[in-house]
């Protein structure tokens, strides 16, 4: 731990005429108003005092990526009762996994029945931010989509919810915009686009193509399906769940839902009549859930060989035994390497009459379809592009700290950050799921309350304990980053073959994801490790201490406060 920068002790120093625990004013800006930057709203205004917080948001509505991604079958692969705020319960979900456009409304009602409108400033789009050492201020450039307009704006701390699946991308493929048919990417889904009785390709197998591929394809002429990586797909999740004879094994059985898996009204009913057992199913499929970190364990034995060898069974089955489908699409490196996806249909679609899979190598895009490496044509109407997002790290604009810009230390090495929400050298700053964060550990939502606790603890220290600016020191950084290093190697996420995970490379370190359980990131969490952070005091004393005030505490000095709090049993806790 550090204070930068060191003054001399012959400074002059002079008590500071405030109580113990009084809040400076600060001004936040956050990045995005997706789950992660809605939910932040809500944990500000929970804990924080004197503060003013605007969130510049570059859509035209609240929602983030569910409010991007409209392509058809898009919908989440976390079950929907878990994949929602545990402050905002929505028992009336009608699926086991919500489509995209319930999530959308879901966020969309939130941010109106709490009346968060106010903060978040739509079409305002962050370009540039720069830090202001002297100062210790983020200097902002914004530019408001509307009328094209950039201006400035300044803030104490700057909150990053911007998200890691959000910057889609074109594949790298040669002369891509030379078709003169209708190319698409799915994370861009024109709302006039019409496939029926097109001859129509899909590029990628990740989780947007397998989810895509199944609801188009009995309405297109002909669906040819470019596949570079086979990729594990599992049995559908609630299958799975009672094969595995997990915790939601019993509770399952007792939910009424079709074939299809949406839930009945009288299930919903249930669900909303008796708060109990709502709870009760919460919990269960949370707790089946986090039980899928183990078979991503190389080491994990009876429990991974066993998953392992259902998915191939099911996979085989699913492609009706067909020899060149399975050599294709069934994976020989470790179940988990890629992400694992349930995909309802998808493998069953692949048979169908008008589908043909496609693993010969793209050469380049012809004007009239795509030419193989084999120098056979593909005639197409449509390209869709199922194929991602830019994975890097590095920021979509310049953010400027002490060492320079973020954009080129995250390209010129490997992505480090402070148990993922924060970066040595740069002040002030936090984010949501950098790198090594658990954006493959389940429900975004939980995880973003828990990384909102954790910034806003930092930020209250800020502002009670006389501190200009915070950042991560760089030998914890570094210690971190080498205990993520010697962790991965466990994991089937570190094996060979084209993840995301790894930056998009076939071998290479693992960027992506928290060397550890979900349960394992809730922990750690915890605690603000307050050693692990250099600091800047405000005031020209830079004495650490001179937050301790005039003698009095604000404990004492509220009027609608408790000001013999320890004498309760609420106040023997660690």
């Amino acid at each position: 731990m550090g204070e930068l920068p060191s003054l001399s002790s012959n400074t002059p120093y002079s008590i500071r005429e405030e109580p113990l625990g009084t809040a400076k004013h600060v001004r936040i800006v956050g990045i995005g108003a997706g789950a992660s930057g809605i939910n932040m709203i809500r944990t500000l205004r929970r804990h924080l005092t004197n503060y003013e917080h605007v969130i510049y948001e570059k859509n035209e509505k609240v929602g983030g990526t569910w409010f991007e991604n409209r392509y058809p079958g898009c919908r989440c692969d976390v079950p929907s009762h878990n994949y929602q705020f545990s402050w905002r319960l929505n028992p009336e979900w009608s699926n086991f996994f919500s489509p995209a456009q319930e999530i959308e409304q879901y966020l969309e009602r939130i941010c109106e029945d709490e009346h968060m409108t106010d903060v978040i400033k739509t079409q305002h789009k962050v370009v540039g931010a720069w830090w202001d050492e002297s100062r210790g201020l983020w200097d902002l450039s914004v530019l408001n989509l509307r009328t094209g307009q950039e201006f400035r704006d300044q803030a104490n701390f700057l909150i990053d919810a911007s998200g890691i699946l959000n910057n889609w991308k074109w594949p790298d493929i040669p002369n891509l915009k030379s078709f003169q048919g209708e190319l698409v990417h799915t994370a861009n889904w024109p709302k006039d686009f019409d496939y029926a009785n097109k001859t129509v390709a899909v590029i990628g197998n990740g989780s947007s193509g397998i989810q895509l591929l199944p609801t188009i394809q009995p309405d297109v002429k002909k669906l040819y399906h470019f596949v570079r990586t086979p990729t594990w797909i599992i049995p559908p999740r609630i299958m799975s769940m009672i094969q595995m004879g997990g915790p939601a094994k019993d509770i399952l059985g007792e939910i009424e839902m079709d074939e299809k898996e949406n839930f009945t009204p009288r299930q919903i009913e249930k669900f909303k009549s008796d708060p109990a057992f709502y709870r009760k199913f919460i919990k269960i499929i949370e707790q089946d859930s986090n039980g899928a970190f183990q078979i991503t364990l190389k080491n994990g034995g009876p429990v991974q060989a066993f998953a392992t060898s259902k998915v191939v069974q099911y996979m085989t089955y699913a492609l009706g035994g067909d020899e060149k489908l399975c050599k294709a699409l069934i994976p020989t490196f470790p179940l988990g390497c890629r992400r694992i996806t349930p995909a309802p249909g998808y493998l069953e679609a692949l048979r169908a009459p008008n589908t043909e899979v496609i693993t010969d190598p793209i050469a380049r895009v012809v004007p009239e379809g795509i030419q193989l490496k084999s120098g056979d044509i593909v005639k197409l109407d449509a390209i869709i592009c199922a194929t991602g997002f830019d994975n890097s790290f590095a920021p979509r604009f310049p953010i400027v700290g002490r060492y320079g810009n973020v954009q080129g230390a995250m390209k010129a090495d490997v992505p480090k950050a402070y148990m993922s929400c924060a970066l040595a050298g740069v002040p002030n700053y936090f984010t949501f799921l950098g790198p090594n964060g658990p954006i493959g550990h389940g429900s975004v939502f939980t995880l973003s309350e828990h990384i909102a606790r954790y910034i806003t603890r930092a930020i209250v220290k800020c502002q009670t304990e006389g501190i200009q600016a915070i950042a991560p020191s760089d030998s914890a950084v570094a210690d971190y980053s080498r205990h993520v290093a010697a962790f991965m190697p466990r994991t089937a996420w570190a094996s060979p073959c084209k993840s995301w995970f790894k930056g998009g490379r076939e071998d290479g370190p693992v960027t992506a994801l928290h060397p550890g359980s979900r349960v394992h990131f809730f922990h750690m969490l915890e605690r603000f490790r307050a050693e692990d952070w250099d600091y800047v005091y405000d005031g020209g004393s830079g004495n650490r201490f001179e937050y301790l005030g005039n003698g009095f505490s604000t404990r004492e000095l509220d009027p609608e406060g408790d000001p013999a709090w320890y004498l309760d049993e609420a106040a023997d806790v660690l």
